[in-house]
């Protein structure tokens, strides 16, 4: 059985669950959960994942696999799922990236919220990250809509959990202004089971 190391409550983590259940493999896989930390990674994940990063997913050869990306993207061989299909693979990944991008500058939002406290804190880092977030919705709402509004694909699992990370970490800048094709999508799209059952908490 596969073994993937997560944490809730990791976007990045949530793409390879939702993934897993999208997929029919969430039955082949055994989920361990543990604490983390950039400045205090565990040891049992930085033996499967030099860079002490999850998700990481053990494969049944004993083979590790680490970067949200690479990890769906073998669960989509795997199970042949077609969630990179191949008359429209570059569309796909690059949403899949634009996506990744998103939660990058959110996470680092985040930490930089909670590891650089009083003078260290840095607002114009911070504000600079939104500038990225809110370029890549505009994106999405402006050339994006009819690929999300087609056939299930990784591109557009990997925006659900970006928009679902906004709303936990960053609800209050309101992501959903401006945007009302976005929001109406994600509407829909957060109702899938597979979102629901991996609803971050905390």
């Amino acid at each position: 059985m596969m073994k993937l190391y997560k944490l809730s409550p990791s976007p990045y983590v949530r793409k390879v669950h939702v993934t897993l259940i999208e997929t029919g493999l969430i039955d082949q896989v055994e989920l361990i959960s543990g604490a983390n930390s950039p400045l205090d990674p565990d040891p049992a994940l930085t033996a499967l994942n030099p860079l002490g990063k999850i998700p990481a997913l053990v494969r049944d050869d004993g083979g590790t696999l680490y970067d949200s990306r690479v990890i769906c993207r073998y669960l989509d061989h795997v199970a042949g799922a077609g969630l990179y299909p191949e008359t429209r693979v570059w569309d796909v990944l690059t949403l899949e990236a634009t996506a990744d991008g998103m939660l990058d500058a959110a996470l680092a939002m985040t930490y930089e919220a909670r590891f650089r406290e009083g003078e260290k804190f840095w607002p114009e880092w911070v504000e600079a990250q939104w500038v990225k977030i809110a370029r890549a919705l505009a994106a999405l709402e402006g050339r994006w809509m009819s690929h999300l509004a087609g056939p299930l694909d990784a591109g557009q699992i990997a925006v659900g959990c970006a928009l679902g990370y906004l709303d936990l970490r960053h609800d209050a800048r309101g992501w959903r202004n401006g945007h009302p094709s976005l929001a109406r999508w994600y509407e829909g799209f957060a109702a899938r089971p597979s979102m629901q059952e991996t609803v971050p908490k905390g």
